[in-house]
Parts: C-alpha cells; sequence; structure tokens
C-alpha cells in the first residue's frame, strides 16, 4: 500500500461519515430483530472497513458495532488507548430508531511510514 510521506492526521469528520452513511444503508428502515442483529453489525464492519481502506490513509483500523433492542435498558463503554495522541484517533457514532440502538466505533491507529518502507 502507498501512503504519503508524512503521513495525515486522523480525520474523525471524514470517519464519521463513513459510519453514518454505512449506518443509513444497512439500517435506515430496519426493525430490531434479534436474529439479524449479527449479520447487521457485520455487513457495517465490513462496509466501513472497505470504505474507510478506499481513503489509502496511512492508518490500521479496529471498528466496533453494538445493536440493542430499544427497550429502556441502559448501555455503558468504556476504553483507554494506549497510542499517539497526536496521530492515532477515535470517531465514535450512535443511531437509533424506534426499536434498536446502535453504536459503532472506529480506532485508527497510524502506521509508521519509516518502519513501513523499511518492510516492503
Amino acid at each position: 500500500m502507498d501512503f504519503q510521506e508524512g503521513g495525515e492526521e486522523f480525520s474523525a469528520e471524514d470517519v464519521e461519515t463513513v459510519i453514518k452513511n454505512t449506518i443509513a444503508v444497512v439500517l435506515e428502515s430496519a426493525m430490531y430483530n434479534p436474529k439479524k442483529v449479527n449479520d447487521w453489525c457485520n455487513s457495517i464492519i465490513d462496509s466501513c472497513l472497505k470504505e474507510l481502506q478506499s481513503l489509502s490513509r496511512p492508518y490500521k483500523y479496529v471498528i466496533t458495532a453494538v445493536i440493542m433492542q430499544r427497550n429502556g435498558g441502559g448501555l455503558v463503554t468504556s476504553s483507554a488507548p494506549f497510542w499517539d495522541g497526536q496521530k492515532d484517533g477515535v470517531c465514535k457514532v450512535s443511531w437509533d430508531n424506534e426499536t434498536m440502538h446502535a453504536v459503532v466505533t472506529v480506532y485508527g491507529l497510524s502506521v509508521n511510514i519509516d518502519n513501513q518502507s523499511e518492510m516492503d
């Protein structure tokens, strides 16, 4: 994969757009169905990953997706990354409709370009 010299900062705005567009395609008219949740999560993750890779940015991505029935129950998540705060980043998008909540999180981990060129 060809990365630009000097790298790029993690763009939460670009990642957010990818996530929102993907969720809209996969879940737009869906009603909660526990039998479809796994497929929906996989579709969201696969689609986000393909779109992010097509941006050809110097990042490795970790994506999580949570879909749960909207029934008044709570959900608390947390994470504690140990990374380069200047280059790495995270973007979380929450989405819901009448029957479900979805939370998609993308972690972008910068690729060290100096080490990458040595590995080629």
